[in-house]
């Protein structure tokens, strides 16, 4: 058994190795992926992707208690430890106003982007009960989404879908004029092309692998709004801001991943310029990769007592 993995979020179910005993009785397909490696612990290929979907299918279903999970093939497949972390320090957020977290309905987030794996969604509601909004401009991953709420029928009351019919706008189609979100949450998409989409998979997948790979079997793949638009990260992110000052009596807080660190100085510039009311930086390690989330409200601190 490896250490724990003290880098993830205190609350996060992932800290611990893998139980692939238990996590093969969820998911037996799994069983044909799991080796021992030098170091005398059961892992498997990450590189591999069938390996790493049995994976998440295994932890949502032990962890989370999702049934029958599964995305098409060609469709990101996102890492579950480090999904959940970005869940939890959302709830530490909304616990700053609260003597304890807020749990339950009265929590309404919104996910930008939820794509055909709806993660962050189940571990929203499967951990803290709140109510959630997944997004989506690609109708093929609402339609996987709503095909995931059909296989857990308890959820249906929990976990809403809307298709952005407009890849143009964020917000707008989105949030209506009953909506009242806690928080909005998004994993952009990283890249500014498909070249350089392809470039940091075969990347990504060499450093999994050590052999020389001439044609890698891309775990990281995704579709094209999952990995990149056109300006990359900062394009969108800045897009994403500029929109949230149309929506600000509708959402608390607004949140999104920052992958490349550089790209912080001009978000906080532009949130600046227009007026948010508090601006910060969360920090989340999952192993050797650092990520960020950015934050801000609009929203004075005395106001933001009585939104939930």
């Amino acid at each position: 058994m490896s250490s724990e993995k003290s880098n993830l979020h205190p609350r996060n179910l992932h800290r611990n190795s893998y139980d692939f005993d238990s996590l093969i009785s969820c998911v037996p397909e799994l069983k044909h992926y799991v080796y021992k490696n030098p170091y005398g612990n059961f892992t498997i290929n990450f590189s591999i992707p069938k390996a790493v979907k049995l994976l998440n299918k295994a932890l949502l279903e032990h962890f989370y208690g999702i049934k029958n999970w599964d995305i098409p093939d060609g469709n990101l497949c996102p890492p579950i430890p480090g999904r959940a972390d970005y869940v939890h320090y959302i709830a530490d957020l909304l616990a700053e106003n609260h003597h304890q977290t807020p749990k339950g309905f009265s929590v309404k987030g919104l996910d930008i982007g939820a794509g055909a794996n709806l993660v962050y969604p189940l571990i929203a509601h499967q951990s803290y009960g709140w109510r959630m909004v997944g997004t989506d401009i690609n109708k093929d991953s609402l339609k996987n989404a709503q095909h995931i709420l059909n296989q857990n029928p308890d959820l249906s009351s929990g976990i809403e879908l809307r298709f952005q019919k407009n890849s143009n706008f964020i917000f707008k189609n989105i949030v209506s004029s009953e909506d009242k979100f806690a928080f909005s949450m998004c994993n952009p998409p990283f890249h500014g092309s498909e070249e350089s989409a392809l470039k940091g998979n075969l990347r990504k997948t060499k450093n999994l692998n050590t052999s020389k790979i001439k044609n890698p079997n891309l775990n990281f793949s995704g579709q094209q709004s999952e990995l990149w638009c056109e300006g990359g990260e900062l394009a969108f992110i800045s897009k994403m801001i500029e929109e949230s000052t149309v929506f600000s009596s509708k959402v608390l807080w607004f949140t999104c991943l920052v992958s490349k660190k550089e790209n912080l100085f001009k978000l906080n510039l532009l949130l600046s310029k227009l007026k948010a009311a508090e601006i910060k930086t969360i920090e989340m390690s999952q192993g050797q990769k650092v990520s960020r989330i950015l934050v801000w409200t609009f929203t004075s601190q005395s106001e933001r007592k009585n939104w939930i």
